[in-house]
């Protein structure tokens, strides 16, 4: 069981992280994501840190928040913003594959380094 001061310390670190997580979007480094799109980008994200490839289809199913028809337009609007792009499939060109672009991929790596610099702020 925690203590309070343990609860408190980790609410601390989460408002950091929520903090650095502002600055972060509030700079010109990355395209301003609607919250559909952030919650989409986190879905794929999670998929592709397990090795699977995901096909447009399927993530027009990942979440049952997030209806398919604009799954697919944020999927659009992911690739015109430079986060993800498209793969044909090798055997069947109808399969189109998500893929993360290095844009995502430092998009992700930035709140990484945000999760461990509130995480070091708030341990100190």
């Amino acid at each position: 069981m925690q203590t309070m001061s343990e609860i408190s310390q980790h609410s601390l670190c989460y408002l950091k992280f929520l903090n650095l997580l502002e600055a972060i979007r509030g700079t010109p480094t990355f395209p301003a994501l609607d919250p559909v799109e952030e919650r989409l980008l986190n879905l794929l994200a999670a998929t592709w840190h397990i090795g699977r490839r995901v096909s447009v289809l399927e993530a027009m199913g990942l979440s049952s928040e997030i209806s398919a028809t604009t799954a697919h337009r944020r999927l659009k609007t992911l690739r015109g913003k430079g986060m993800i792009t498209l793969d044909a499939d090798k055997s069947d060109t109808r399969i189109k594959y998500v893929i993360p672009t290095e844009l995502a991929n430092a998009y992700f790596a930035t709140l990484g380094q945000a999760l461990n610099k509130a995480q070091q702020q708030t341990s100190n």
